[in-house]
């Protein structure tokens, strides 16, 4: 029978979060890039809440925005409310949120691909991976033993390529549950991809069933917003993407409403929990523990009186309303009486009912922190398919599994963030370290190092590698090298710029309840003062030239933050060290001798490419990184 044959160098299958930002990596590197979607009408679906950001995910889009990816551009095109998070707090936890306009969102995004050089956009569902036997003798640090040559499609078409990037999200032998009613689609009613799981499992890929859930979509009309608490986004909008000119985002914004369960809506769902396919076990999958649906916030929260419901937008165009906060695998009949007793949905009309969605998924120990499987050279993945949860965590693999997918086939290194350069290395470490049994979500307690990787200096932290890797321009690039150059200096000058006891120095302390000076000091030392800042010292530092605000906000969080960064970049170092401490691919545990069995088993099943990372292996005691330790020192002399 005759067939399509094509050749590219990269094929990614799925066309989500994940998926968009692998595919426009590889092609904006030059690579000859074919990006597969069940449904061309899927491009960057938002099936759950439309927003971008939140509390830690805000981080992450900007760290995708500082390495050369879409995200934050594309929210900052498509937004329609917008809010910084924890402003009270310190800034290593600020977090951008926005409220996405859903269609715009996908639009937008399909824009891009569609007219991205040398990236073609095909529908069509991938069912087998094609691989020849691989040779790893010619690279000491590989142990695959396959390589992917090409994927094949449903319809028989076979693309000949150099890469795979497996993007496939919540589709792979999906099914959506709404109390006894079950369906065999993937989100929002789209065709599953039914046939990709057999071949994975064929290639010795370990699989998992994980599930997730969202809430119902309400008629906007039949809502009584009186009853509820408005939300307003931000007076002064921040935009995600550094290349945003900030004056574009300052728009006009839709209101958010907050309303309360109560206890009449938790006694619904009690009475009904034998017909929810949580608690029939009819679910197979695990679902997030940071997500849970109302059923299990009412179950393993039973102490509280109420919950919190947020009523959102979908977008500008459309009267439908995500109900934030009430995600549900309840009958239609259980769910309408439920959402019925909370406060101005009284007499709400469901649009969609809430549903949970199961979907096949991978462990991810099988991964390398490039992204590529150990086992299978070539074969790279990112998003939901690697056991995590969230559009953000999804887009942020994608980058890097695309970025790493191109690098290959141009024989270089790869990209590899550690926990101390960006969330997006705390997430992909958490990911291929850790026994994760539930879908894995970024949150700020994961990162360690929080106060050095916040929001506001992703572009410092980054850029250079965006650079390097060619997904950066020279002139972004160059443009945050003289922003650091400015904030250095400005720091400086404050640090060197002496103030006296002068009587209009004391006068300025005490207008702004501040300890009157005994002695000179430096206005760096002033502005450590809570109650002081950079903008209020202008009034006694008249030599100061006018800065760019991002250049401004830099100064003060490294000068009010000294102390504690100092501190944290002296943790920094040591934790380098162990993470310098490479272990060989083909190194054999098993001589290992005075490795506990717990930890020989982890090691072998894990493969670590470095003490560090072998040290947050979970079953991997402080003890046995010693023995480790002592027999890499022999090791490396003997070879």
């Amino acid at each position: 029978m005759p067939e399509i044959r094509e050749k590219v160098d990269v094929c990614v299958v799925g066309a989500g979060h994940a998926g968009c930002e692998a595919a426009l990596a590889c092609a904006r590197l030059g690579l000859e890039t074919v990006i597969f979607t069940v449904s061309v009408d899927s491009i960057a679906m938002m099936p759950c809440n439309p927003n971008i950001g939140g509390t830690s995910k805000g981080h992450l889009v900007r760290e995708i925005d500082a390495l050369g990816g879409e995200m934050g551009k594309n929210i900052d095109k498509t937004f329609i409310q917008s809010k910084m998070l924890n402003q009270s707090k310190g800034p290593a936890v600020h977090s951008l949120r926005a409220q996405a306009d859903k269609a715009e969102y996908s639009r937008s995004m399909r824009k891009v691909l569609e007219n991205q050089e040398h990236l073609t956009v095909k529908q069509s569902e991938v069912c087998d991976l094609l691989t020849e036997e691989y040779n790893a003798s010619s690279a000491d640090s590989d142990i695959a033993t396959k390589r992917i040559i090409g994927v094949r499609t449903f319809t028989g078409a076979v693309y000949e390529c150099k890469a795979v990037i497996l993007c496939t999200g919540t589709y792979l032998k999906a099914r959506c549950l709404c109390g006894e009613a079950i369906t065999y689609t993937g989100p929002n009613g789209l065709q599953p991809a039914n046939h990709l799981t057999d071949s994975l499992l064929s290639l010795g890929v370990e699989m998992r069933r994980f599930k997730t859930g969202t809430p119902a979509r309400m008629d906007k009309r039949s809502i009584d917003f009186s009853k509820m608490e408005e939300q307003f986004g931000d007076e002064k909008v921040v935009p995600f993407s550094f290349s945003t000119n900030p004056e574009d985002v300052q728009i006009d914004q839709v209101s958010c409403w907050l309303t309360y369960t109560n206890g009449k809506t938790h006694d619904i769902i009690r009475a009904n929990l034998d017909r929810s396919p949580i608690y029939a076990g009819i679910i197979e999958g695990t679902g997030p523990r940071y997500c849970p649906s109302i059923e299990d916030k009412v179950v393993k929260f039973a102490d509280k009186e109420r919950h919190q419901v947020f009523i959102e937008p979908e977008g500008l165009h459309t009267n439908e309303m995500y109900v934030g906060g009430m995600s549900s695998s309840l009958p239609e009949d259980v769910q309408l009486a439920m959402y019925r007793t909370v406060p101005g949905l009284e007499h709400c009309k469901i649009v969609r009912n809430a549903y949970a969605i199961e979907y096949d998924c991978i462990n991810p120990r099988q991964l390398y922190p490039s992204l590529e499987f150990k086992d299978i050279k070539g074969l790279f993945s990112g998003g939901q398919f690697n056991g995590s949860s969230g559009y953000e965590e999804a887009a942020a693999q994608g980058l890097i599994a695309g970025i790493n997918a191109a690098l290959s086939i141009q024989g270089k290194e790869p990209v590899i963030l550690d926990r101390s350069q960006a969330y997006i290395g705390v997430l992909i470490d958490d990911l291929v370290t850790k026994e994760n049994f539930e879908p894995y979500r970024m949150m700020t307690s994961r990162a360690e190092y929080r106060l050095l990787l916040r929001r506001d200096n992703a572009d410092l932290r980054l850029r250079k590698i965006g650079y390097e890797a060619g997904l950066v321009s020279r002139k972004l690039y160059e443009a945050t090298v003289r922003k650091k150059k400015l904030i250095d200096q400005e720091i400086e000058r404050l640090k060197n710029t002496v103030i006296g006891a002068a009587k209009e120095n004391q006068q300025f302390l005490t207008a702004h309840n501040s300890a009157a000076l005994k002695t000179g000091t430096n206005l760096a030392e002033l502005m450590c003062r809570p109650e002081l800042s950079y903008e209020l010292l202008a009034e006694i530092d008249p030599k100061r030239e006018p800065l760019p605000e991002d250049v401004i906000e830099q100064v003060e969080i490294e000068i009010k933050y000294e102390g504690y960064i100092e501190r944290q970049l002296r943790q920094v170092e040591q934790y380098k060290k162990m993470e310098k401490k490479l272990i060989p691919a083909d190194l054999d545990y098993n001589a290992v001798s005075s490795l506990r069995l717990e930890a020989r088993q982890k090691l072998i099943a894990y493969k670590p490419i470095s003490v560090g990372q072998a040290s947050r292996i979970s079953g991997v005691s402080p003890a046995d990184i010693s023995v480790l330790l002592v027999y890499l020192e022999h090791y490396n002399r003997s070879r």
